[in-house]
């Protein structure tokens, strides 16, 4: 994946976290893009233990095969928590690209009681594997659009 098409599909992801937010979740959103760089899903935070990436993994897991999941690309607005990444990894999606760190999220939503952070970084979690998860991410050009959705919503 370029960076260019990285940029494009942390913009559709951003256009879901943002659509998300609107319907009263979490502004959190990612896509799953296939080898071909077709957006195959898209999905925006449920609740406080139904977040975008664990739900797309979930959902891609059970409509493709695990080969065809190693060669796409998970692409979050955020970077993953340790449920997502743990989620992401057992379905078998080869790629990870975020836009911001857990730790610039964790400066705008303090200790909110729906979003107790973990200091416990996505690589962190897909390293301790058996398998190669490739991660990209954080992509510091991008990092102020893609939080612009959390500023104010932590503070309702």
């Amino acid at each position: 994946m370029t960076r260019d098409q990285m940029f494009a599909h942390l913009r559709a992801a951003n256009d879901v976290a943002r659509d998300a937010a609107a319907h009263g979740h979490h502004p959190f959103g990612c896509v799953l893009v296939g080898p071909d760089d077709r957006i195959l899903m898209r999905q925006g935070n449920i609740n406080t233990v139904r977040h975008a990436e664990t739900e797309v993994s979930r959902r891609a897991a059970d409509a493709y095969p695990p080969e065809f999941l190693w060669s796409c690309t998970l692409v979050s607005t955020g970077e993953p928590c340790a449920m997502c990444a743990g989620t992401l990894y057992w379905a078998n999606i080869g790629r990870l690209v975020y836009g911001f760190e857990e730790t610039k999220l964790l400066a705008l939503t303090g200790n909110h009681a729906e979003n107790p952070t973990m200091s416990l970084s996505s690589r962190t979690v897909l390293g301790s594997g058996q398998k190669p998860v490739e991660v990209h991410g954080p992509i510091p050009e991008m990092e102020e659009e893609l939080l612009a959705p959390h500023i104010g919503f932590w503070q309702r």
